[in-house]
């Protein structure tokens, strides 16, 4: 049975009516967010009353989204996206849902397109929204995201509703201009209809050009793994006779789990035929080492590795982390999504373009330092944990940016021993070079959980 997130407005009642007359098993998940008082709760009873007339499961829950948001330093936009998800993630546990089902649209999709499309995305990016995916909450990342409408413009949605005779209530935020995608909606794309009145049909067309793009680049990979990768090594001499060789190792290695600035290195001592051989990249537990023929990846020397305590590990994108103990939420944001930049005690803020993904975290060791925020010259960890609590030292975390490690023994990054200068204390304070400025155009919101 899949659960449908009904909001009352017209995508969410057109796709609600569709599955009515498809006949199919589904429940409806309605959430009040009580922001616009009456208009909300007038929302729901709407809500209620169709999945009544039509003898449907209705599950709703009121949120306080204002309080929300407030205590956790966010947008109201963003405390509603994680109030939401969450809770549907826990209705699909309780009930056995297979899935939960959304009313993106054509229009919703292009407006994702061209939002990733200025904040400089790569191919990914551009494709925007899939029709099927996962919830994007990190404790129900399993469950199945399903847009069934991400195909059809929202003047098909309109049409559709008025010629069943569908209810739907209208939200007056629409209307206004405080949100990335209300610009885009109302300024951008009324200027694009009047240049392509099928400029929707236009983008789904790139999107898929975009898409067959990278699925072609992805098959000659598939095509060129077996002649160079046994399991075990890459074959120099086959790698280097192929026509994209670097495109073929980024993916190997991607593909082996290792993170892109390891990646890189690997890349440049490639390129440096002279004085690869003997040299080794090493991340977490493993290994990467040049011969003058091949590449072995293997498990880290003994002697070298480090505890399971102190091991790095490695933040490939947002989610949730284990570090040492410690569970770690990392979640990117755009700055309107905070209505201010205070934060609460375990929660530390950075600009995401000076920390890029991935970026390495750990617990904290002595001989750390850093550049602290609001603080002038160096400081040692420990100096700024000297006044917290046993409980506070013991969950201490530290993240660390690529291109800051030392070089020798133990540096997952390098050969040479762990990274000294750290990018932030989680919680406390953050480098100076990672702070937020009116310039930042993305924000990491790194927070230890209870």
């Amino acid at each position: 049975m899949i659960l449908l997130a009904v909001s009352g407005g017209i995508d969410s009642m057109c796709m609600a009516e569709k599955a009515r007359l498809q006949g199919g098993p589904f429940a409806i998940a309605h959430c009040n967010f009580a922001l616009r008082g009456s208009e909300s709760d007038a929302d729901e009873a709407m809500v209620r009353e169709w999945a009544s007339r039509y003898g449907m499961t209705c599950h709703v829950k009121r949120f306080e989204t204002a309080s929300y948001a407030a205590s956790n330093g966010i947008s109201i936009e963003m405390a509603a996206r994680e109030l939401r998800y969450r809770w549907f993630g826990e209705l699909c546990r309780a009930y056995g849902y297979e899935a939960v089902a959304v009313a993106h649209n054509a229009d919703d999709n292009a407006e994702t397109m061209l939002l990733n499309l200025v904040r400089g995305s790569g191919v990914r990016g551009l494709l925007g929204m899939r029709p099927e995916g996962f919830l994007p909450d990190p404790s129900y990342a399993d469950i199945p995201l399903l847009r069934p409408l991400l195909g059809m413009p929202r003047a098909a949605i309109a049409a559709f509703v008025s010629e069943h005779g569908v209810p739907y209530r209208e939200d007056r935020t629409n209307a206004e201009n405080d949100y990335k995608r209300n610009k885009l909606r109302n300024r951008v794309f009324p200027v694009l209809r009047e240049i392509n009145p099928s400029y929707l049909e236009a983008l789904a067309r790139s999107r898929n050009h975009l898409g067959e793009t990278e699925a072609a680049a992805r098959a000659y990979y598939r095509m060129s793994r077996d002649a160079v990768w046994d399991g075990v090594s890459v074959d120099l001499t086959a790698l280097e006779a192929l026509e994209q060789p670097d495109y073929v190792l980024y993916c190997l290695l991607e593909e082996e789990g290792f993170a892109a600035f390891t990646i890189e290195k690997v890349k440049s001592i490639l390129h440096d035929s002279a004085t690869r051989s003997g040299r080794k990249v090493v991340e977490g537990d493993r290994e990467i080492v040049f011969s003058s023929g091949n590449i072995l990846i293997r498990p880290l020397s003994s002697g070298l590795s480090l505890s399971a305590a102190d091991e790095p590990v490695v933040v490939r994108a947002p989610g949730l982390y284990r570090v040492g103990g410690v569970s770690l939420q990392v979640s990117l944001h755009d700055p309107a999504d905070f209505s201010s930049f205070k934060t609460a005690p375990g929660v530390t803020l950075v600009d995401a373009a000076a920390l890029p993904f991935p970026f390495l975290a750990r617990v904290w060791r002595p001989g750390d330092y850093m550049i602290p925020l609001g603080m002038r010259g160096r400081k040692k960890v420990s100096d700024l944990l000297s006044g917290a609590g046993p409980a506070v030292k013991e969950r201490a975390v530290v993240l660390l940016r690529p291109g800051w490690e030392k070089r020798g023994a133990g540096s997952p990054a390098s050969d040479g021993p762990a990274c000294d200068r750290i990018a932030a204390l989680v919680g406390i304070r953050p480098d100076t070079a990672l702070r937020v400025t009116p310039s930042t155009a993305r924000i990491l919101r790194i927070s230890i959980q209870a």
